[in-house]
């Protein structure tokens, strides 16, 4: 495939390196020269310096021949421009991120529909949705739903202490009589390993489990957890992204407490929010964050605009006993090291972002994808050809690619949580935990 992307920011960089690791051919545009040539040193692809809502810098791409265009910049109109432009140009699917709330409204002439972009995407829109998927589950630091929500990918973190602490995954596989799940991942030190049975789970690791919806409780009662959905949560910045989250667990009827440091900012989110408690102080403020009960709360949100202030916030709560935090950051870098200062869930808004436009490019094949946030693997959900060759034969006997594991098989809304005597069917829902490399191979697998 071959794809341009216009925009060399945290969004358009994460997606060149996914998409170039996967083998597209992709061009990337943008007018800042410096960060080119970091991109055409570190990713090794063709790299143009312009305008990319230029027609001449677009037939410099060769436009007319992308199958996929994606416009990322920090500028909206520049991002829509130009992917009108690759639609004049023939380019089939073409994808926008955009922050302008007309830009989603059915009412606005210039929705997208009528700019006839396939994907709008708004960084504050997904950001709150992620942080309110991940709230539902209080132990939680990841929580995906694949099969119309019949199957979980679940990430826990494996405190000191736990039952499971120095056990192998063979001692854990005895326990299957009784609770159906597959550890998939563990995420130790930074490196994700897809263990095997002789592979031990140590403290301060990071599980990923499949596991069905109805033995949710079971398997959290295994592992020595108990996850609720928050009572009250303590949101730390009124901006777009608090904002949203505020409003919509409100809905959930949560005991919501944003704090906003501009005044008028107060006003707008005391007119427009219901039930929430705004409250007008610093979010470094620790007197008044203490004194307004962040240190009980069930949850607490930073999500200002200053990743010190999101950081520090975070860590005062979780000393005083807040239950979770989840943390905004800027620097997709930081991630991994934020997890080891105490903070149970660091966000980066432009991965998220950058991770749902890479979910819209790999439609096809694959039903959905989830890109977990923190580690170098993807989960997928794919369906199983009439025409494989593999139909039929055990899975022991079929042997999948390697860096994948295979963690549920949906058949006719029943899950089956697999074992090496598990036999495939045609239209089999397969849920695949996989490292983003071996992605294009599972692909190529199934089409055999």
């Amino acid at each position: 495939m071959r794809v341009i992307v216009v925009g060399v920011g945290e969004v358009g960089r994460h997606i060149c390196q996914q998409l170039s690791a996967e083998g597209h051919e992709v061009i990337l545009i943008d007018r800042n020269a410096d960060r080119l040539k970091r991109v055409e040193r570190d990713l090794n692809m063709l790299c143009i310096e312009g305008n990319g809502a230029s027609a001449g810098i677009l037939e410099q791409a060769n436009i007319s021949k992308a199958d996929l265009f994606i416009a990322v910049t920090d500028i909206d109109e520049v991002n829509l421009i130009a992917c009108i432009m690759a639609k004049e140009y023939g380019v089939l699917r073409r994808v926008a991120r955009v922050r302008n709330e007309e830009y989603f409204s059915g009412a606005s002439p210039l929705n997208q529909h009528q700019l006839g972009i396939d994907l709008l995407i708004n960084p504050d829109q997904v950001m709150a949705e992620e942080i309110l998927r991940i709230s539902k589950m209080s132990e939680a630091f990841e929580v995906v739903d694949f099969a119309h929500g019949e199957v979980i990918l679940v990430g826990y973190q494996v405190k000191e202490g736990n039952p499971i602490c120095n056990i192998t995954l063979a001692d854990l596989k005895d326990l299957r009589g009784l609770y159906d799940f597959v550890i998939v991942a563990i995420v130790r030190e930074g490196q994700t390993i897809l263990p095997r049975g002789s592979d031990i789970i140590q403290a301060e690791d990071r599980i990923y489990l499949v596991v069905r919806h109805k033995d949710m409780a079971a398997v959290e009662d295994l592992f020595n957890l108990w996850s609720t959905a928050p009572k009250r949560a303590f949101i730390i910045g009124g901006g777009q992204v608090g904002f949203r989250v505020a409003r919509a667990m409100e809905k959930q009827k949560v005991d919501v407490a944003l704090v906003e440091a501009d005044p008028s900012r107060c006003e707008y989110l005391a007119e427009h929010l219901n039930n929430a408690v705004v409250l007008n102080f610093d979010g470094l403020d620790a007197r008044d964050l203490l004194s307004e009960g962040v240190d009980t709360t069930d949850l607490v949100v930073a999500v200002t605009n200053e990743d010190t202030t999101n950081i520090l916030s975070s860590l005062l709560a979780k000393y005083h006993g807040a239950k979770k935090c989840i943390t905004r950051i800027s620097r997709p870098d930081f991630i991994p090291l934020l997890g080891k200062l105490g903070i149970d869930v660091a966000l980066s808004p432009r991965l998220v972002a950058a991770n749902m436009i890479l979910r819209f490019v790999r439609r096809g094949a694959i039903i959905s994808v989830a890109t977990l946030l923190g580690s170098e693997a993807e989960v997928v959900e794919l369906v199983v050809p009439d025409r494989w060759l593999h139909i039929d034969k055990p899975l022991g006997s079929i042997g999948f690619p390697e860096d994948t594991n295979l963690g549920a098989v949906v058949r006719q809304g029943k899950v089956i949580i697999p074992s090496g005597d598990t036999v495939l069917d045609a239209g089999d829902r397969l849920i695949i935990f996989s490292m983003k490399k071996a992605i294009p191979l599972v692909e190529q697998f199934l089409a055999s």
